[in-house]
């Protein structure tokens, strides 16, 4: 696929799923063998996990909201800079609702395989979604 047509599947994902908030749709767009790496120190998420999380943001953010502000595709990759606005109104990581609306960063780098995502890495600065939701952190002494 062209870099073009990367980017199309990225516009037509991030319709179905975040503004259409169809977190089932995500099938449409991820390979059979798909991977979302969340993290270095855990297993990557398949689909059924990662449809799992897309629902979890759904329900703490049931208004959620994701403006793309920056794509860079080149061969079969795609990064880019988002962001995230919602409003907290289910739990969340174990935080239960607080009504307040957040503002995050979101980098995503994706690779494209057949015309399907097969590899995610990146995703919301949860560090700083936490400090809007006026989660602390003991252990380090951050509030």
């Amino acid at each position: 696929m062209s870099t073009e047509d990367n980017r199309a599947l990225l516009r037509r994902y991030m319709s179905e799923v975040w503004e259409h908030g169809e977190p089932e749709a995500v099938k449409r767009f991820v390979a059979p063998s798909y991977r979302r790496h969340t993290s270095p120190a855990t297993q990557p998420l398949d689909l059924a996990g990662q449809i799992q999380r897309l629902k979890g943001f759904r329900e703490a953010f049931p208004d959620i909201g994701i403006q793309v502000e920056n794509v860079i595709a080149e061969d079969d990759s795609i990064a880019l800079r988002s962001t995230l606005r919602g409003t907290h109104l289910g739990q969340f990581l174990g935080i239960p609702p607080t009504g307040r609306k957040v503002t995050v960063n979101v980098i995503d780098v994706i690779r494209i395989e057949d015309g399907l995502f097969a590899e995610h890495w990146g995703g919301p600065d949860l560090f700083d979604l936490l400090r809007q939701l006026g989660a602390t952190f003991e252990a380090a002494k951050i509030t």
